[in-house]
C-alpha cells in the first residue's frame, strides 16, 4: 500500500464514518482517531511520513476559515473577556505550569524546551471541541465559548511556541524581544487580514460567477496564512481576521448564489480535512512509538503526570474564573453573551478541553538539531508526551463527555432555540411586509397581487407569533396552513416529476447536459424547504 492510497483511504473513512458516528452518538474526531490507530497497527499499512512544516499550513487555514464563517466580529467583541480569560490567559498559565512541572519531572530538560512543551499542549482544538460538544447537544452558549476559545488560543500558543523553540535552537532569549515579537506578530496579522480581506472583497465583486467566488475563498486562507508567516506574523490570526472581514463586509444580503455554493463547499472541505487530520493523529502514533523506541515505557509515567497537570490547571482556572466573572457582571449590572453562568457549565467546559491537530503538528515540527549541530534536547520526550495528552483528551474526555453532560443534566434548550428562530422569522415577515407596502405605494401594484402577497406574509407572521392573534384568527390560520402545506406537498411532487423528466432528457441522444443541469439546478433551488 502506497502512502497516496493510504491518504485516500483516510479521506474515504472520513466520509463513511460520519453517518455511523451520528447514528451511534459517537464524536467524529474520536472515531477518526481510533480508525487511524487501528490502521497504524495493521502490518500492511505503511508508516506515514509527513513534513511537519506542511501540516499546519495545509490543515489549519481552511479549518480556521470555515469555523470563523460561523461567527462575526460583533460576537468576538461582545465576548472579549472570554477570549482574554481562556484563549490568552489560560494558555499562558497552562504553558507556565506545564513548563514548571516538566522541569520538575525531567530535570535535564532545558527551560526553553519545557516552555515549548507547554505551548504545544496548552491550546484545546477548536474542531475537536466543537465537533464533540455538538454531538452531545450542548447549549449554544457553551458551544460559542468553545469555538471562540479555539479560534484564538492557537494564536497565543503558536507565538509562544515559536519563541521557545527559537530560544533553544539559537541559545539566546530576551524577554523584551519576546514581548515585542508577540505584539508585532499580532499587529502584522491584523493588518494582513484586513488588507487581504479588503482586496478579496474587491476581486469578488468583479466575479459574477459564484463558483469563481468560492474558488477564490479557498485560496484566501492559504494566502493569508503564508503571507503572515513569511512576514513573521501570526498566520492563524491573519486567517481569522480575513474570514471575519469577508463575511461581515463583503458578503451582502443579495449574494444568494455565493452562500448556496459556498456553504456546501466549505462543509465538504471541513469534513474531509478535519477527518484526515484526526485520522493522521492515530496513524502518527506508530511513527512516534518507533521513534522513541523502548523508552516509551519509562516516559509513560512522566506523560501521565503532565496530563494531570494539563487537565487540573484548566479545572482550577475555570471554576473560580466563572465565579469571578459572574460576580463582576452582577456588580456592573450586565452579562456577557457567552459567559458561563453556573458551576455545571464550567465543569462541562473543563472536560471539553480536547487537544488535537495543532498540538500534533507543533510537536512533530520541533527541529531535530540546534545551532551547534547537537540534538534538540528532550525532543523524544516532548513528542511522546504531547501525543499522550492529545490521545487522552480525545479518547477519554471525548468519549465520556456525553456521560458528563447527562449526569449534570445540562443539554441544549431546544424550545428556547425554536423560540429564538421564530423571532427571527417574525422579523423577516415584518421586513417583507414593510417592503411590500413601499413597492405598492411606489409602483401602483394591482390590489389582487398585493393582497395575495400580504396574506402569505401575514400567515407566516401568525405562525411565528401566534400570541398576537385571538382564538378565531388562530383557527383560521391553522386552516390556511393546512391548505398551504397541501399545496406545497403537491408542488413538491410536481417538481419531482419535472426533475425526473430532466434526468431522462439528460440521457437522450443529442441532449446538452449543461443546459439540462442548469434547469435541474433551478428546480432544486425551488424544491428547497421554505419557512
Amino acid at each position: 500500500m502506497t502512502q497516496l492510497m493510504l491518504l485516500f483511504i483516510v479521506l474515504l473513512a472520513s466520509v463513511v464514518t460520519t453517518p455511523l458516528a451520528e447514528r451511534i452518538g459517537f464524536p467524529q474526531p474520536v472515531m477518526m482517531t481510533l480508525v487511524g490507530i487501528v490502521m497504524a497497527v495493521l502490518p500492511f499499512v505503511p508508516n506515514i511520513t509527513l513534513e511537519p512544516d506542511l501540516i499546519l499550513p495545509v490543515v489549519l487555514p481552511p479549518l480556521i476559515y470555515a469555523a470563523a464563517q460561523r461567527s462575526t466580529t460583533r460576537y468576538f467583541k461582545a465576548n472579549s473577556r472570554v477570549i482574554l480569560l481562556l484563549a490568552v490567559a489560560l494558555v499562558l498559565v497552562t504553558t507556565a505550569v506545564v513548563a514548571w512541572a516538566a522541569r520538575s519531572i525531567m530535570p535535564a530538560l532545558p527551560l526553553g524546551a519545557a516552555v515549548a512543551l507547554g505551548a504545544i499542549i496548552s491550546p484545546p482544538d477548536p474542531i475537536a471541541a466543537a465537533a464533540v460538544a455538538g454531538s452531545v447537544g450542548l447549549p449554544r452558549r457553551l458551544m460559542g465559548i468553545l469555538e471562540t476559545e479555539g479560534l484564538f488560543n492557537d494564536v497565543t500558543a503558536l507565538v509562544v511556541y515559536g519563541l521557545a523553540v527559537d530560544a533553544v535552537v539559537s541559545g539566546h532569549f530576551s524577554t523584551l524581544n519576546a514581548v515585542g515579537l508577540l505584539v508585532l506578530s499580532a499587529v502584522l496579522a491584523v493588518v494582513i487580514g484586513v488588507g487581504l480581506g479588503w482586496l478579496s472583497g474587491k476581486i469578488m465583486s468583479m466575479l459574477d460567477d459564484p463558483t469563481l467566488q468560492v474558488a477564490l475563498s479557498l485560496l484566501v486562507p492559504f494566502a493569508a496564512y503564508s503571507l503572515a508567516e513569511e512576514l513573521h506574523g501570526s498566520g492563524v490570526l491573519a486567517v481569522l481576521v480575513t474570514s471575519l472581514w469577508i463575511n461581515d463586509r463583503t458578503v451582502g444580503a443579495d449574494d444568494v448564489g455565493y452562500r448556496l455554493v459556498g456553504s456546501a463547499f466549505w462543509d465538504v472541505v471541513e469534513l474531509l480535512i478535519s477527518g484526515m487530520a484526526f485520522g493522521l493523529i492515530g496513524l502518527e502514533l506508530a511513527s512516534v512509538l518507533k521513534e522513541v523506541g523502548h523508552q516509551w515505557t519509562s516516559m509513560l509515567g512522566d506523560a501521565g503526570l503532565v496530563i494531570v497537570v494539563v487537565v487540573g490547571v484548566r479545572f482550577l482556572w475555570l471554576l473560580p474564573g466563572a465565579w469571578v466573572t459572574q460576580q463582576w457582571d452582577r456588580r456592573r449590572g450586565e452579562q456577557e453573551e457567552a459567559a458561563p453562568l453556573s458551576w455545571r457549565e464550567s465543569v462541562v467546559l473543563w472536560w471539553s478541553g480536547m487537544r488535537g491537530v495543532a498540538s500534533v503538528a507543533l510537536a512533530l515540527a520541533i527541529p531535530l538539531n540546534v545551532h551547534n549541530g547537537s540534538a534538540f534536547p528532550g525532543r523524544d520526550e516532548i513528542v511522546f508526551t504531547a501525543f499522550c495528552v492529545v490521545l487522552f483528551t480525545l479518547l477519554v474526555q471525548g468519549m465520556s463527555l456525553s456521560w458528563v453532560v447527562k449526569r449534570l443534566h445540562l443539554s441544549r434548550d431546544e424550545d428556547a432555540e425554536d423560540a429564538a428562530e421564530r423571532q427571527l422569522w417574525y422579523r423577516v415577515s415584518k421586513a417583507s411586509l414593510r417592503r411590500l407596502k413601499e413597492l405598492a405605494e411606489a409602483d401602483d401594484l394591482p390590489d389582487e397581487l398585493v393582497e395575495r402577497l400580504k396574506q402569505r406574509q401575514t400567515d407566516r407572521l401568525a405562525r411565528n407569533r401566534p400570541d398576537m392573534y385571538d382564538e378565531d384568527q388562530r383557527q383560521e390560520l391553522k386552516k390556511r396552513v393546512k391548505q398551504v402545506r397541501l399545496f406545497q406537498q403537491i408542488e413538491q411532487e410536481m417538481l419531482a416529476a419535472g426533475r425526473a423528466e430532466m434526468q431522462s432528457a439528460r440521457m437522450e441522444p443529442g441532449a446538452d447536459p449543461e443546459l439540462v443541469d442548469r434547469v435541474i439546478r433551478r428546480l432544486d433551488i425551488r424544491s428547497a424547504p421554505q419557512q
